[in-house]
């Protein structure tokens, strides 16, 4: 079989999983990231749910599986232009370099919602509302009590912020969030057992193997408090400390209560640059503003362009193992569109 080229732009999970299950099938790879590094949200992460294994050990697999002679990894790279010749592509990129390429492969990922546009919860306003991304780099230092400047005596978890919201125009479910804020729970209390926590949620979204039981254990185990309501309001007290307002939805009632440290989890939302690509590439756009594959069952890879391929988090939110195992349905479909 003559060589073939594939490109694949973003290199997250999904694009360098892809471009190792395409190597081992014999195919040159071109793996273009924007950034400066590969491994997009991963680099950010601590530990992953919902064994808790280091995201490091993953992301060192992952780049391991990349040194490969069939692949090429260009950072700090954006695809400025696009040509169609016939079934091939050109692309051109930065520095005015050039690849022809017999197939694309889109692997965009995703980013995290701005938390300061839900200005009622007062993120970038007071210091101890962070995010879900802010907690896991909090987590990388070995003592994290000394990572505040007052103690933490009790900290709220807010989920759904910027998901499952019409006000901001995200009317889909992010995933990952609940299953995140238990596992983050979870490693608070271990770090800081004397520290109160409490979870705020809409509904808990537990689909995965072993998310049930983790939720389980962060109950029984951890005596971490889960109260169905939405915050309100965050607002700041003398002490310092933040007073939030919620609803009680179970108990209908009203609630307010102190906290010293507020935790927002930041939903997932489509990565910056993706309408861009959209036109370049002549993709459809879904109603969650995500791409949009051929069919949602059977060619869940495919888009509605020749050669024009997709993976991962570009879809639609989804964890890392869904992320890998689509790189390697969309290496596949690719590897059979070449063959043939």
């Amino acid at each position: 079989m003559q060589t073939k080229t594939i490109a694949i732009i973003g290199a997250g999970p999904a694009g360098m999983e892809a471009s190792a299950s395409l190597a081992k099938l014999g195919h040159q790879v071109v793996l273009i990231e924007k950034k400066a590094s590969t491994g997009g949200h991963l680099n950010n992460w601590h530990h992953l749910f919902p064994d808790r294994r280091p995201a490091k050990e993953l992301l060192q697999k992952l780049k391991q599986e990349v040194n490969h002679s069939n692949i090429e990894v260009m950072v700090n790279t954006a695809v400025h232009e696009v040509k169609q010749n016939d079934y091939r592509y050109e692309l051109v990129l930065s520095e005015k370099n050039v690849i022809n390429a017999n197939a694309v492969l889109i692997t965009t990922g995703f980013e995290l919602f701005d938390a300061a546009k839900k200005e009622e919860y007062g993120y970038g306003i007071y210091n101890q509302v962070i995010t879900n991304s802010d907690l896991e780099q909090l987590f990388q230092a070995d003592n994290l009590a000394a990572q505040f400047k007052k103690p933490v005596k009790r900290v709220a978890f807010v989920h759904c912020v910027g998901s499952r919201d019409a006000k901001v125009n995200n009317h889909y479910c992010s995933k990952v969030c609940c299953v995140t804020a238990v596992k983050q729970s979870i490693e608070f209390k271990e770090r800081m057992p004397e520290t109160e926590v409490f979870c705020f949620y809409m509904d808990m979204r537990m689909f995965g193997p072993y998310y049930e039981e983790l939720y389980r254990e962060a109950q029984e185990k951890w005596g971490i408090v889960f109260i169905r309501g939405k915050i309100s309001e965050a607002s700041q007290t003398r002490d310092g400390s933040l007073q939030i307002k919620a609803e009680d939805t179970l108990a209908s009632k009203p609630l307010r209560m102190n906290t010293d440290l507020l935790v927002l989890m930041a939903g997932m939302v489509p990565a910056e640059g993706n309408e861009h690509i959209s036109r370049q590439f002549k993709l459809a756009i879904g109603d969650n503003r995500f791409f949009k594959s051929k069919d949602n069952h059977f060619d869940n890879q495919l888009s509605d362009t020749p050669g024009v391929f997709l993976a991962g988090a570009c879809l639609a939110p989804m964890n890392i193992t869904d992320t890998i195992s689509q790189a390697r349905a969309a290496a596949l479909r690719i590897h059979e569109y070449l063959t043939n």
